[in-house]
């Protein structure tokens, strides 16, 4: 496969827009790239797949040349053998993930361009983040309490959105490798071999590779997953990333006393999380917090044997503390007795080793048994570290205090033995039918679930205040209560084994109500963790209400406020330095009411939260759940955090991290730093530096926001929630049915045995919509909303226009959505609408999303001014440009197949094309759900 020069222009989307001479070097690794999949394609299958996949190849670029009808193109595949369908499928899914792997060389290629011209730091960058702060010259008391209790902490979770292989991502990952070798003009690999003869025998490899699993993943293979990104990258960046951030902040602000914890510490779902996932169980639980500890205690037993070879100091040659000597003798070996840092060395490694005896399910490599006690606490093991850098630094070797040992001493303030926070979620519902059995089997009440909303509170409380448990060892409880139990408990062992910052979050999804919060409360009570009868009511566990429908976050700050009134949760609060975390949830938000009502919904939401905060006097930290797609919150992250209202950052900020956003951004160290100092420097930026910019306009702006998001949700509403037969036209139109079959994560894709699109979860809902190109959760409402608005009066339109050029909200509203948009095809969207039976509800549904999909690009050309809907975003317009239509036999094969699959063809393979064409179109886009 090679790449076509002379495109002509789609759209508009231009080769002027996109820089043909700027982007000349990635368009020539696409073409090595294309060349080397191509060859690999007709050695592999000969030249009749060959040829059929060059020819699928050329007929899309004519289509995007509008020299033929796509329907031309549609009939290429008619009939297609199967045989030859897999591997054209297998062919374009390639090249478009090689082609991820050359837009990301070349945005490194840009950076480097960039920083050699001596230009000023990028935006998102925490270097540019820094001259800002410098310019506004802030008062040092306002920093320090600002950033008094800072965290900023990348949540990684297990949605089922990466389609990706692990095989088949360290595979890329080499390919990335090689790649970036030759953009640096090498032509051999450090090894000494070729370069290209490497990536032939890659892309063979890959080629060779099954793209898809036969089986679903088990959530103890996501487990490990999740936890691989540790030594990819974590280890390496994330003590960095603190340190720096630590010491630049100290050197502008001394007398502040900044940072005394790491701000950045991750944090994980991925065990933990069982709201609708039946297969999280104590045991996993365990696994989860177990595991997390073994990554933690092995990294630190790699990095001491390496710290041992190097700290080969004698005693002869250098003076030490009295403190290092000390520590040296604790080591009973008569060898290296000249070597005391040596000798130090090996007692913190003989009692961590103990400590991993402890705490540890078995024994990872490179133990060492010196029978001395173990650490009772992370604090006590880098005590021990400190002394060694303290001797290090008074006896003239700083370089070798600033080198290894000082990245280990920054890891173990960050990851302790825990390694990241597991947070335990649970819907809502689960937790009221638990407690009210466990209510009625104590006695305490027969139908807890009969009460008012007072009645329950009062209830809660007053069993809160009692030391007794509701339950006792032998207490008869249903399959669901015990299970329940068991996981807090497993949760509870973790705090008390690995620390309290092993899980330090008790999420409440669908909490509506105060006794929400109470219910999961009792549980944590049941389980030993929260301790209300005492003086002074304590929980190590947070309790964190989820506000997920627009409804849920408009009532979010009366719930928690209501909360805060109850004496007992008031002391819980303070328990914990006046911290309160709320959860926002953006996928069921914007399934409930559409992209501009739920972004609107959620922007209310903190803004609210924030004034109950103040009223209140806690501190409040917000944690966003958001998905990789915008119709589920994603978006670049420093422009979703610089879009978040006055106060609502406050020098804290959780994030959910989810499915191929997670290998996107992580993956590696490069890449790891460079989206984590993102999330850093927008954090930064929006707790310390005026970001939204209206001003004494702020109220206009809101009330304007107000009137445009609830005509958004009425036509979205009515599209949805209101069209006769549009679940039908749903299912039929997309692939979400499929999707279950699609082995990418442990999780059910509806949270209910029902087929309602309530029930439905937002990543197949938005996935479906994805493959089918229509990508309505990510704009559908906003062009009606718009164009009605502006209708009702004079100016109105400028009035938009000027909030769009101040206001970073509505900037990123409009941008996120243009991306959307232009990944969005109404041409492909009509292929998939065929396959709707009942013509009648075809046309009644499809033809409402075309008015509403033109309507809305015609507003945004309106309001920005830009013909181009990617006039703000040039990577992702040569992304567009390069790529696209390459997506469009993807498109056709998966409709072919689904017909036929639909229509009775039972042949294993025919399934097989359906999920290879989802995940070939999941890792073209980008961002699958």
């Amino acid at each position: 496969m090679t790449e076509v020069t002379d495109l002509a222009p789609i759209g508009a989307v231009t080769r002027t827009q996109v820089g043909r001479e700027a982007t000349e070097p990635m368009r020539e690794d696409i073409r090595l790239l294309g060349a080397i999949l191509g060859d690999t394609v007709r050695e592999q299958c000969g030249d009749e797949v060959f040829d059929l996949v060059e020819r699928a190849r050329v007929e899309s670029f004519r289509v995007r040349r509008s020299e033929i009808d796509r329907a031309e193109l549609a009939q290429l595949f008619h009939g297609v053998d199967i045989h030859q369908a897999i591997p054209v499928i297998r062919a374009f899914t390639h090249f478009a993930l090689l082609a991820n792997v050359a837009e990301d060389i070349h945005r490194e290629r840009r950076r480097v361009i960039h920083v050699a011209a001596g230009a000023p730091p990028q935006d998102s960058s925490l270097a540019a983040t820094y001259l800002k702060l410098d310019a506004a010259q802030i008062d040092s008391n306002r920093v320090a309490h600002a950033l008094a209790g800072a965290l900023v902490s990348p949540v990684i979770t297990a949605h089922p959105t990466e389609t990706r292989r692990r095989t088949v991502f360290e595979t890329q990952h080499r390919i990335t490798e090689l790649m970036r070798l030759r953009m640096h003009g090498l032509s051999q690999t450090e090894a000494g071999r070729d370069i290209d003869s490497e990536l032939q025998r890659h892309i063979l490899t890959l080629w060779q590779t099954a793209l898809i699993r036969l089986s679903r993943l088990k959530i103890q293979d996501e487990i490990a997953v999740g936890l691989r990104y540790y030594p990819a990258a974590f280890f390496d960046v994330i003590p960095e990333i603190n340190a720096e951030v630590r010491t630049a902040l100290r050197r502008r602000w001394p007398d502040a006393h900044l940072l005394s914890q790491p701000i950045l510490r991750p944090g994980s779902w991925i065990g933990g999380d069982r709201d609708g996932n039946p297969n999280v169980t104590a045991e996993v639980v365990h696994l989860a917090t177990s595991s997390a500890a073994l990554t933690a205690v092995t990294h630190y037993f790699e990095q001491l044997v390496a710290l041992e070879q190097e700290l080969s100091l004698s005693i002869r040659l250098v003076t030490v503390s009295p403190d290092l000597i000390a520590l040296a003798e604790l080591c009973g070996e008569a060898d290296r007795a000249d070597e005391p840092y040596r000798r130090a060395v090996r007692v913190i490694h003989a009692r961590l080793t103990a400590t991993a005896a402890q705490i540890l399910d078995h024994m990872p490599e490179h133990d060492l048994d010196l029978g001395l006690a173990p650490y009772g606490t992370p604090d006590e093991f880098l005590a021990d570290l400190d002394v060694v850098d303290a001797s290090l630094r008074a006896h003239g070797s700083v370089v070798l205090a600033d080198d290894r040992l000082y990245r280990l001493r920054e890891a173990v303030r960050v990851f302790g033995f825990h390694l990241s926070g597991l947070d335990m979620r649970q819907n809502s519902d689960i937790h009221e039918e638990v407690v009210s059995e466990l209510l009625a089997w104590a006695g305490v009440h027969p139908d807890y679930r009969s009460l008012p909303e007072h009645e329950r509170v009062e209830v809660l409380v007053t069993e809160l205040r009692t030391r007794r448990p509701l339950i006792g060892d032998g207490a008869e409880l249903s399959e669901l209560a015990r299970k329940e139990l068991d996981i807090v408990t497993a949760a509870a062992r973790a705090v008390r084994v690995y620390g309290p910052e092993a899980v330090p979050n008790y999420i409440i999804s669908m909490c509506q109500s105060v006794s929400d919060m109470l219910e999961a409360a009792i549980l944590l009570k049941e389980a030993g963790l929260l301790d209300a009868s005492r003086p002074r009511p304590f929980c190590p566990v947070g309790i964190v209400p989820l506000f997920e429908t627009i409804d849920d976050l408009q009532r979010g700050s009366a719930i928690l406020e209501a909360a805060l009134e109850i004496p007992l949760y008031r002391a819980l609060v303070t328990a914990r330095g006046e911290s309160q975390e709320v959860m926002l949830g953006y996928s069921d938000s914007n399934k409930d009411g559409g992209y501009l009502a739920a972004n609107w919904a959620l922007y209310r939401a903190e803004l609210d939260l924030v004034e109950s905060a103040r009223k209140t006097g806690i501190r409040l930290r917000l944690f966003h759940g958001r998905g990789g797609t915008v119709g589920r919150g994603g978006g670049p992250s420093y422009d979703a955090i610089l879009a978040q209202p006055p106060g609502a950052v406050s020098g804290s900020l959780r994030i959910t991290e989810q499915g191929e956003v997670i290998a996107a951004k992580y993956a590696e160290p490069r890449t790891a730093h460079r989206n984590l100092e993102t999330l850093l420097a927008a954090t930064l930026e929006s707790t310390l530096l005026d970001v939204e910019g209206l001003g004494a306009a702020a109220d206009t702006a809101y009330e304007i926001l107000d009137d445009l998001a609830a005509r958004a949700q009425r036509t979205y509403r009515e599209l949805v929630h209101e069209t006769p037969g549009f679940v039908d036209y749903f299912k039929a139109s997309t692939p979400v049915n499929e999707i279950g079959a699609l082995n990418i994560g442990s999780r059910p894709t509806s949270r209910k045995p029902t087929t309602s699109i309530a029930d439905l979860r937002a990543i197949p809902w938005v996935l479906a919509w994805s493959q089918s190109r229509v990508m309505l959760p990510g704009w559908y409402g906003t062009g009606t909303a718009i164009e009605q608005w502006i209708a009702e009066g004079d100016g109105r339109l400028e009035v938009l226009q000027q909030l769009y050029r101040q206001w970073p909200f509505f900037q990123t509203v409009l941008s996120n959505m243009a991306q959307v948009l232009a990944k969005s095809d109404m041409g492909l969207a009509a292929r998939y609408a065929e396959l709707v039976e009942d013509e009648t509800l075809r046309h009644r549904v499809f033809d409402k999303i075309v008015a509403e999909h033109d309507k809305t690009i015609a507003m945004h050309q309106l309001i920005t001014g830009h013909e181009d809907l990617l006039a703000d975003n040039p990577a992702l317009a040569r992304s567009v440009f390069n790529r696209f239509p390459y997506l469009e036999p993807l498109n056709h094969l998966q409709v072919e197949l689904l017909r036929r699959y639909r229509s009775g063809d039972q042949d294993e393979l025919v399934q097989r094309g359906i999920l290879l064409t989802m995940s070939g179109l999941a890792t073209a886009l980008r961002n699958s759900g």
